[in-house]
């Protein structure tokens, strides 16, 4: 069962719906069989079980029940609730959209007697199961044991059993819980260790490319808003790319090639999603990191989806509070992805309200190619928005020189005089520098 909890003054009105087919997607992406889904509505939260006693009766009846029971009980419950049966079964795990507690899971675990997992729990799951790198792995093992840590007094059943002392007065040892505790400190101690390493790695990497130097052009965008998909037909790769949320969790970087023949590398990254807790927006701050690096910024959205707007304002909550502030603008572009999957009319309205937009914005069919050549182009067109207009003059003789110009930099104009060889070339200012060093 799936329960999406609406606070009577939530300011997100309206996307209950939205948000409980969300959570309804997460739990399947874990291939979890949905018996019943459904919004409650609460007054305020009650810190022992969050939802009032006749929410958690009247759930915990239709947890229990089975056979005749359980379809009186069904009828009677979908009279009183938002919510729908999806199709029978005993429910033995109940998934609540919102963060619970410690004790709050405790009580419903044991007024419902099945298990209970929130939002959170949830989503850590998801990423545990679909993490393949070390360092995936490292940074969901980490937000797990930072979420867990507070949560070892629903866990265990024998945390008040005492280990002998080591003192010489006696009395009473170290608790079942403390050592647990105590263990998961040090594990948590040890795998930050072993993230910093991770990240001073991905430092050296990011400080040789920018030796070569090559742009770094980031996708982000909401879950399942089509990022791997575009990636793949950009970079002409394979990555894995399916309908389902956090397809993609550990960061994949190709090369490929834009217009005015400069070489980019594409990242793609894990999605974003409302809500996101925060172990794992601390936890997966170093695979982040290539976007606060990025020189652009791709931010793919689903266009057919009714949700789209509220799910623009996430993703840009989430950069702002990465530190990229209000100048993400300045990189940004906006691809609106999805269009094969709406009418014609749809697309003409869409493409109105996009002329009006200050931040370039291009839509798109990953699937099918559509608008895929206006998006390099305008990747392009970011890329070097940046260069500087330099002027040289290169002798008949300098080869070399005229090369490393042609591969660095885009030749706007070229004149061959009897003097001299007369260029004007854009250049980033990172080539500029390198080609003053190479004595012009």
């Amino acid at each position: 069962m799936v329960v999406h909890p609406r606070l009577k003054s939530a300011p997100k009105a309206g996307r209950e719906g939205a948000l409980l087919a969300e959570a309804v997607g997460l739990a399947k992406a874990i291939n979890l069989n949905i018996v019943h889904s459904e919004i409650v509505t609460l007054g305020r939260r009650l810190p022992a079980t969050l939802f009032g006693s006749g929410v958690v009766k009247r759930l915990g009846s239709l947890i229990g029940a089975n056979g005749e029971g359980e379809e009186k009980d069904r009828g009677r419950a979908q009279g009183r609730a938002q919510g729908r049966a999806m199709n029978r079964g005993k429910i033995t795990v109940v998934i609540v959209d919102a963060p619970l507690t410690p004790v709050q899971q405790r009580n419903l675990e044991r007024d419902w007697q099945c298990k209970v997992i929130d939002r959170t729990g949830l989503i850590l799951e998801i990423f545990g199961e679909r993490a393949r790198t070390r360092e995936g792995r490292l940074q969901v093992e980490l937000a797990a044991l930072t979420y867990q840590r507070g949560r070892l007094v629903r866990s265990w059943t024998h945390l008040e059993r005492q280990r002998g002392g080591a003192g010489f007065m006696g009395g009473p040892g170290e608790t079942q819980i403390e050592t647990d505790r105590r263990l998961i400190g040090k594990r948590i101690t040890r795998l930050k260790r072993e993230l910093k390493d991770v990240k001073r790695t991905r430092q050296l990497h990011r400080r040789a490319r920018r030796r070569v130097p090559y742009p770094v052009v980031a996708l982000v965008g909401y879950t399942n808003a089509g990022k791997s998909t575009l990636f793949n037909r950009l970079t002409k790769s394979k990555v894995k790319a399916e309908n389902q949320l956090f397809a993609t969790l550990d960061p994949t970087m190709r090369r490929f090639e834009t217009p005015s023949g400069r070489t980019a590398i594409l990242s793609d990254t894990v999605g974003f999603i409302s809500q996101l807790p925060h172990e794992l927006v601390n936890a997966f701050h170093a695979t982040l990191e290539e976007v606060v690096e990025a020189d652009v910024i791709v931010h793919v959205r689903d266009a057919a989806h009714a949700d789209t707007e509220a799910q623009k304002s996430d993703v840009l909550a989430v950069l702002r509070d990465m530190g990229l502030g209000d100048g993400v603008e300045k990189t940004l572009i906006e691809v609106l992805n999805k269009i094969d999957l709406m009418t014609a009319a749809e697309r003409e309205a869409l493409a109105n309200r996009t002329r009006r937009s200050n931040i370039p914005t291009v839509m798109v069919s990953a699937i099918k190619g559509d608008g895929c050549k206006q998006l390099i182009a305008a990747i392009d067109e970011r890329i070097t928005k940046r260069f500087k207009l330099i002027e040289v003059s290169l002798a008949h003789g300098d080869g070399a020189s005229l090369a490393w110009l042609y591969d660095h930099g885009e030749v706007v104009e070229r004149q061959d005089k009897a003097d001299a060889i007369h260029l004007k070339v854009r250049l980033d200012a990172a080539d500029a520098a390198r080609f003053r060093r190479r004595g012009h």
